[in-house]
Order: C-alpha cells, then sequence, then structure tokens
C-alpha cells in the first residue's frame, strides 16, 4: 500500500471522527474567550507581585495550557468532558508543562550566549531568529499532544516529541500545514505556537464582523487540535500494515 492512500484514509477517518467530537463538545470553543479574560485579569494584578510578577504571569500560562491539554485529552478519550474537568485540568499538567517552559528558556538562553554571536555575525539576526524558530516549530511540533497522551516528565516528553517527528513527519505535517493554513485564512494570522489557542480579544471589539471572526477562529482552532489529537494517537497505536488489515477487515 503506498503511503498516499495510507494519509488519504488515515485523515478522511480523523477528519470525520474530530468533526463529530467538536460537535459532541461545542462547548470548548469558548475556552479562548475564558483564558483571555484570566489572562487580562492576571496582567492587570502582576504588579502585585513587584520582581515575580513575570514568574506569576508563566504560571498563570502554564495553568491554562495544562487546562485547555486536560480537556483535550478527555475528548480524545472519552469524547467528553465535564465542568469538573475544567476546574481539575488548570493542575493536571501544569508541573510538566512548567517544566518544559523551563527548558525551553535555559536553551534559549545557552544558544543566545554561546551561539548567538557567532552564527549572527555569518548570517545576520533575522537568517538566525527565523532558523531558530523553523527549528522549535519543527521539531517540537508534537509537543501538545505528548504532554497529555504520554506519561513522561518535561524532558522526555520533548524528546519523544522529537522521535515522534522524525518518524512521522509526513503523515504528520500534511495535514497540520493544511489546517495552519486555512486557520491563517479565516483570522489573518499565523499560527506557529500551539500552546497558544489564545485569539486576540481585541477581534470582538471591531463589532459584528470581528465577533464572526474571533468564533469562526475558535471553532477552526478547537476542531485542529482534536484533530491533531486523534492523528497522534492514531499513529502511536498502528502502522501502515495495520490500518491496511483493520481496512480490510
Amino acid at each position: 500500500m503506498s503511503i498516499v492512500t495510507d494519509i488519504y484514509y488515515m485523515n478522511l477517518k480523523t477528519a470525520k471522527k474530530a468533526l463529530k467530537s467538536l460537535m459532541n463538545n461545542w462547548l470548548i470553543i469558548f475556552t479562548g474567550l475564558i483564558y483571555s479574560t484570566i489572562l487580562f485579569v492576571g496582567t492587570i494584578v502582576s504588579p502585585l507581585f513587584w520582581i515575580l510578577s513575570r514568574m506569576f504571569l508563566l504560571i498563570l500560562s502554564s495553568a491554562m495550557v495544562s487546562n485547555y491539554l486536560y480537556l483535550l485529552e478527555q475528548i480524545i478519550e472519552k469524547d467528553r468532558f465535564s465542568l469538573q474537568d475544567f476546574k481539575d485540568g488548570f493542575l493536571i499538567y501544569l508541573r510538566k508543562v512548567w517544566s518544559v517552559y523551563f527548558i525551553g528558556f535555559v536553551v534559549l538562553l545557552g544558544l543566545d550566549i554561546f551561539l548567538r554571536p557567532m552564527i549572527v555575525g555569518l548570517v545576520g539576526p533575522f537568517v538566525y531568529q527565523f532558523g531558530l524558530i523553523f527549528l522549535m516549530v519543527f521539531l517540537m511540533n508534537a509537543l501538545p499532544e505528548t504532554i497529555y497522551q504520554k506519561s513522561y516528565n518535561g524532558w522526555e516528553s520533548i524528546k519523544y516529541s522529537v522521535e515522534f517527528i522524525k518518524e512521522h513527519w509526513i503523515e504528520w505535517y500534511l495535514p497540520n500545514l493544511l489546517l495552519v493554513g486555512i486557520f491563517t485564512l479565516i483570522t489573518g494570522s499565523a499560527l506557529i505556537n500551539v500552546f497558544n489557542n489564545i485569539t486576540s480579544l481585541g477581534t470582538i471589539t471591531q463589532g459584528p464582523f470581528g465577533i464572526l471572526l474571533y468564533i469562526l477562529g475558535q471553532l477552526w482552532f478547537s476542531y485542529g487540535m482534536i484533530y491533531r489529537g486523534l492523528l497522534f494517537k492514531l499513529l502511536n497505536t498502528s502502522s501502515r500494515r495495520k490500518r491496511l488489515f483493520m481496512r480490510n477487515m
């Protein structure tokens, strides 16, 4: 069986299942509004923490990422989430998300200190920054799914995400490029960080069209994240041969 045929049937199945899951869990589209409000309030009160204000905002952001990933886990595994899941989700993956952010900070700091001066001198700051973003987006793209579908710590999650991309990069990136492309057409902004599911609240202030744009963006983002979760699980639990065997049955 060719890889093209496998990709076609695999994504056809995933697309249908993701649409059904979104219809069953449509309330998830409002999480962006809730997270935006929490972040807005957090930004206002953050000066109260003085020199720890940035750490406070980072922990707050990590808690919201944890919450969203936990809701996705409930949708992928049970096809439903409850109000209690929403309440619990802020802490479920907080430690893991925080550790991933911390590792990323240390790595970027090391690159800035030891490699940036040499590389910028050779290729310029723009090429260096673009290359860094490209490598992060390319190699870490499956990190959110790894966090909530695999029982690894922060560093192990990063390593597994890289290995997953190396093994399944064609099957993973073809549908993901389409998802990101459509999201960009809807919202007018590129989505390069799948950890960030917060469409700017400023869009709503643009009137009825802004509200419609916000809702469409959240709908497509939610569909895309459910799609990614289902695709990640399918790729992790089957091979091309197994998928062919199951279809023939």
